[in-house]
């Protein structure tokens, strides 16, 4: 019994020890991740970052506030994790410059304002008031939930009931409204009632799940991208992240209610993501829409605490680590390294060490 009781505590100390072994891991590709693009893709002298490490290959000076969008969200995962630096502060300092007061109601353009004028998308304004709102959560400080619910007003200006309601994905060319805007939206809306508890955040939240329910999911569990106005004719193409924020929403919404229905679906959403989109032991490869399918997946571990459920995102991280990784420790299968793809394993990373 002595020989028994001996050998299960050096597992459990073996075990606490890897696992130990491999936060510092993460912790330390975090910080590389964040170090390079700092070196690599940030300029100093305006806050501001460069979209690639190929110049001739940028559209613009800098960066398009979509690849920002990833680096807000991986800058708060790093500080979340335990990461010693400061992420966040830089990140928000640099989409300030995206800011467009243009009515009906302030939001962030598509690129730097001073430099040109552009699209505002939905879509991005949401990226920015999730990671705001888990910040918020994090920190408690004020200018978070403030922009967040600024972005809510700025989102909304973006509904209508052509196609039966639902959010467009732009707001300069109303031809389609998407599920990369519709399930940010749900995301942004439930965040917010958890917040303030106001019902009508809550209310815009279910009433944009019906509906994308209704028109964009598969028979699977899985979510098309979008649908064609005023066609109704449905884009059928199907991406880790529209299935990965519905997925979450349904955590979210199961965590709100205690209704039962929402995390049988959130499991059959989880279970048919899998064997949909993990082939040939790796996941597509758009590492940033996988990170918020892992967004998804980690709501429902919080409920479930099914770590095996997560195994293949680990697997998929290592497999990047290794293979597509270049000598300055620079992720990505292309020759010119992408600011989002950084972000992106930030983000992967820092979330793994969370739930490890």
């Amino acid at each position: 019994m002595k020989n028994t009781c001996t050998f299960l505590l050096c597992l459990l100390i073996a075990i606490f020890s890897f696992a130990q072994q491999n936060k510092a891991t993460y912790l330390e590709r975090v910080d590389t991740i964040n170090n390079n693009i700092y070196n690599r893709f940030y300029e100093e002298k305006t806050g501001l970052y460069y979209e690639t490490t190929d110049s001739s290959k940028n559209e613009h000076p800098h960066s398009y506030l979509w690849p920002l969008c990833a680096l807000i969200q991986a800058a708060n995962e790093a500080e979340t994790a335990g990461s010693e630096a400061v992420h966040i502060q830089p990140v928000i300092n640099a989409i300030n410059q995206y800011y467009n007061t243009a009515p009906p109601t302030p939001g962030y353009q598509a690129y730097v304002t001073k430099e040109k004028q552009d699209s505002r998308f939905y879509d991005d304004n949401q990226w920015i008031a999730i990671a705001y709102l888990d910040a918020y959560n994090r920190t408690k400080k004020p200018f978070f939930l403030d922009k967040a619910k600024e972005i809510y007003r700025f989102m909304m200006t973006g509904f209508d009931t052509l196609s039966g309601g639902g959010l467009y994905w732009r707001e300069d060319k109303k031809t389609s409204k998407n599920t990369c805007s519709n399930g940010p939206g749900i995301l942004v809306a439930l965040q917010l009632y958890r917040i303030t508890h106001q019902q009508p955040y809550f209310d815009t939240a279910l009433l944009l799940y019906k509906w994308v329910n209704t028109r964009l999911q598969s028979q699977e569990g899985l979510y098309y991208d979008a649908i064609r106005i005023p066609s109704l004719q449905i884009d059928s193409a199907l991406y880790t992240y529209n299935t990965g924020t519905m997925l979450q929403a349904n955590a979210l919404l199961y965590e709100i209610t205690n209704n039962k229905g929402y995390l049988q679906e959130a499991e059959r959403i989880a279970a048919a993501a899998k064997d949909h989109f993990y082939k040939s032991n790796k996941l597509p490869g758009n590492y940033w829409f996988n990170a918020v399918l892992l967004r998804g997946y980690q709501e429902l571990y919080r409920i479930d605490h099914n770590k095996q459920q997560l195994q293949f995102f680990y697997d998929d991280a290592e497999r990047i680590w290794t293979d597509e990784r270049d000598a300055n420790n620079l992720l990505g299968v292309h020759k010119a390294k992408s600011l989002i793809d950084q972000a992106a394993m930030m983000e992967i990373y820092g979330r793994l060490v969370e739930m490890m």
